[in-house]
């Protein structure tokens, strides 16, 4: 049986768009799937501070030697955010979208697990390969300003682009998303709710 963990990446709990997706999506893949799902909530996870320790660590580590003293415990702490990450082949991620990109947390969480040895390989001569290969995601986007059509002065959408070249720099390849950009400016965002919930539900229907 596959497992799902969803990262979410929102602190806004029950006025959070991507939350609401992200429950369309599970409440359709729990039905069609009854597969095991587990949450992972950033804001709650106590994640590691990545800081001069573990760079350290990582620095370390790609020379070919391990890691002692305070860069030991820098790279203990994240290597249980990865082993907990990579039990699971299949993820959701819930995305709002802060500053055109992805809100920090999420950001210290890829910094914290994509370590040598783990989420890549590295060949002086190859470059990098991803070792996460036979795994899946899904992802639910949201954003209150930016949206494809409106022009520059709305945003640009780093969101998306960072956060799937990210999935695939680590071997996952099978990527499925869905997406919910109202305008802060129009009235009634409803209709476009509506419809980007029903994406999601179909979206967890097919995962």
């Amino acid at each position: 049986m596959s497992r799902l963990l969803h990262i979410s990446a929102s602190p806004r709990g029950a006025a959070s768009e991507s939350l609401a997706m992200a429950e369309a999506f599970l409440e359709a893949y729990r039905e069609t799937h009854g597969d095991a799902v587990d949450h992972l909530d950033l804001w709650e996870a106590g994640l590691p501070v990545f800081g001069p320790a573990g760079a350290g660590a990582k620095m370390t580590v790609l020379a070919g030697n391990e890691p002692s003293g305070g860069e030991a415990a820098a790279w203990r702490a994240a290597r249980e955010v990865f082993e907990r990450y990579d039990s699971y082949d299949r993820y959701l991620f819930s995305v709002p979208m802060w500053n055109s990109s992805v809100p920090y947390v999420l950001k210290q969480f890829i910094d914290v697990v994509s370590q040598p040895g783990w989420v890549f390989r590295f060949d002086p001569e190859k470059g990098y390969s991803g070792l996460l290969r036979g795994k899946k995601a899904a992802v639910v986007y949201t954003s209150a300003v930016y949206g494809e059509h409106r022009g520059p002065a709305f945003g640009r959408d780093h969101q998306a682009p960072f956060l799937e070249g990210w999935l695939r720099w680590t071997g996952i390849t099978d990527i499925s998303a869905a997406e919910f950009r109202p305008n802060l400016a129009t009235a009634d965002a409803e209709t476009g709710r509506r419809s980007a919930h029903a994406e999601a539900r179909e979206l967890g229907k097919r995962f």
